[in-house]
């Protein structure tokens, strides 16, 4: 299968588990993201070590259950995916442990749960997530979501909240101060602070030209 493939080294369970791996009709936390983060996550596993087939793992479920951005359940949403990666890789024959590893991995990696990552393998996937939040692919996402939302681009009048309150889901150009811009000084490995750094730049490099042209 071309598509578990792109996951190598972790080709074969990929094959068991892209069937999973991306529920609902979000094209911010659809297959392509899942194969953005399982990249940023390997680059920064080859760097800091950890158990590879847990990370992989706790990558292809972290999404597995959709919740929308403006639901009131969005906190639980990735401890809803930790119930439902468990099952399935129970049905996989994976030991207690290893399940347990991958779950809390995929719990703490979200940023609205707020869940401390405790392991190697979650804090990887939090970086490995959050990058893929930052940075290009961040700014596409960003407004992506807002449109979903049915958010503006922006205020006409103030666009930088000058004289008014900051309002992302009014919005979209606001959750840059709101979230984006908060995001590289959470990092939690080396190697993702410091891949973290040069996407934050990228970001903000871009609302100022974005700024400029409004």
């Amino acid at each position: 299968m071309l598509e578990a493939e792109a996951f190598s080294p972790h080709d074969t369970l990929a094959a068991a588990l892209i069937a999973h791996a991306a529920e609902g009709d979000d094209g911010s936390h659809d297959l392509a993201h899942i194969l953005r983060v399982f990249r940023n996550a390997m680059r920064i596993h080859a760097g800091e070590g950890g158990d590879g087939r847990v990370l992989a793992a706790a990558v292809l479920l972290h999404d597995c259950v959709a919740v929308e951005k403006n639901s009131p359940l969005r906190s639980k949403a990735s401890a809803l995916a930790a119930e439902k990666a468990s099952v399935i890789l129970g049905e996989l024959g994976w030991s207690e442990a290893d399940i347990e590893a991958a779950a809390h991995a995929i719990t703490a990696h979200s940023f609205s749960a707020g869940v401390p990552p405790q392991t190697l393998e979650a804090k990887i996937l939090q970086d490995a997530d959050r990058l893929d939040a930052i940075g290009m692919v961040g700014v596409a996402r960003c407004f992506y979501i807002g449109g979903r939302m049915g958010s503006e681009l922006y205020d006409p009048f103030d666009p930088a909240a000058t004289n008014r309150a900051l309002d992302d889901k009014r919005y979209a150009i606001d959750h840059f101060q709101t979230k984006l811009f908060k995001l590289a000084d959470g990092f939690q490995t080396e190697t993702g602070r410091r891949i973290a750094a040069a996407r934050d730049r990228s970001l903000r490099d871009f609302l100022a030209a974005f700024m400029d042209e409004i």
